[in-house]
């Protein structure tokens, strides 16, 4: 089990996320693509998990209700996947969402995409829906975990 430091970065402090995103994902983007996704979002997280000074994995969340933060992308390294890594970012976001007053976080997984499928099973995430993704040409299954602690109502459609 790996022992990852997360450090939190500036939303402004892209370039270690592009790099690392660029290195596991196809099609590459660059750092503008970032910037214009994330601009007028609200309560944007960046996290880079870092074993010595080596970064290894990334997380990229924002608010997608009032009450729901919304992890959009997550990575790690293929050389560090299933150590843990992965658990620790996702872990790390979510103490921070329930600190900023979030009930709930959500992320999608492509179905194609088994690791993470397991991942949001495994970690009590429950299934609440599926959509299509038009850009991917694929289903995308969507997770959400109730924050322990939260003192909302859930969230409701």
């Amino acid at each position: 089990m790996a022992d990852a430091t997360i450090d939190r970065l500036s939303p402004t402090d892209l370039d270690t996320i592009v790099h690392l995103y660029n290195a596991m994902f196809r099609p590459t983007h660059d750092a503008d693509w970032l910037k214009r996704r994330l601009r007028g979002r609200h309560n944007v997280l960046v996290q880079v998990a870092r074993i010595g000074n080596d970064a290894v994995g990334f997380y990229v969340g924002m608010e997608l209700k009032p009450n729901v933060h919304f992890a959009w992308l997550v990575g790690v390294v293929p050389e560090m996947r299933r150590t843990g890594v992965g658990s620790q970012l996702m872990r790390a976001a979510a103490d921070w969402a329930r600190t900023e007053g979030y009930t709930t976080i959500r992320f999608e997984a492509s179905n194609h995409v088994r690791p993470f499928l397991h991942f949001g099973v495994h970690e009590g995430y429950d299934i609440v829906g599926i959509r299509w993704d038009s850009d991917l040409m694929t289903n995308l299954v969507i997770f959400e975990k109730r924050l322990e602690g939260a003192d909302s109502a859930p969230d409701i459609d």
